[in-house]
């Protein structure tokens, strides 16, 4: 049988580990997670610093935000400033117009129905 001095001990033992163990857990706090980085380039823009690159970040984030008029936009201002190379790039462009002339025929299309 084990002795009560060594059973406590062990107990202890384990109860400062697990404690020990629960706090050493490595917690990365991201400070940027409430940042809207859309709006902060868009702000850039504003203050006359827009580049390709940040052109190129508006569209791609509009794109997958499916807000494709404003994708529209930004895309027509990027291939104003330097050429296309990149075929995902290319990919969106596409589809963005594809998903905005979609919306303007649907939009045509009630319009015209409800007169």
């Amino acid at each position: 049988m084990i002795p009560k001095q060594n059973l406590l001990a062990l107990l202890v033992f384990a109860s400062i580990s697990a404690v020990s163990f629960s706090q050493t857990s490595t917690h990365k706090t991201d400070v940027n997670k409430d940042i809207d980085v859309v709006r902060v380039y868009e702000q850039v823009v504003v203050e006359g610093y827009g580049t390709p690159f940040i052109y190129k970040k508006l569209a791609t984030a509009y794109y997958f935000k499916n807000e494709y008029g404003k994708a529209l936009a930004w895309f027509q201002k990027l291939f104003a400033e330097e050429k296309n190379t990149d075929p995902e790039l290319a990919h969106q462009y596409n589809q963005t117009l594809k998903a905005v002339a979609a919306a303007n025929s649907t939009a045509s299309l009630k319009t015209s129905f409800l007169k």
